[in-house]
């Protein structure tokens, strides 16, 4: 997957939107979580949803953050 920028509703700024780069899927024991990404918005690398009956990004920057090693 190659990475592409959209709108998201954003957990920081309680649910406005705001534009993040979709870098690929979120896995889980080498599985795909169903529409689960990973995200980056500004400096922070986070987790997603894709909402498909609205199909509008969920960005949670606040629980969601994805520490690197």
């Amino acid at each position: 997957m190659k990475p592409f920028k959209t709108q998201a509703h954003i957990h920081s700024l309680d649910g406005k939107m705001d534009e993040i780069t979709v870098l690929g899927p979120q896995t889980l024991f080498c599985h795909t979580i169903p529409n689960a990404y990973i995200v980056q918005y500004g400096d922070i690398k986070c987790t997603a949803i894709f909402n498909t009956a609205n199909f509008q990004y969920y960005a949670d920057d606040v629980d969601g953050i994805i520490k690197e090693n």
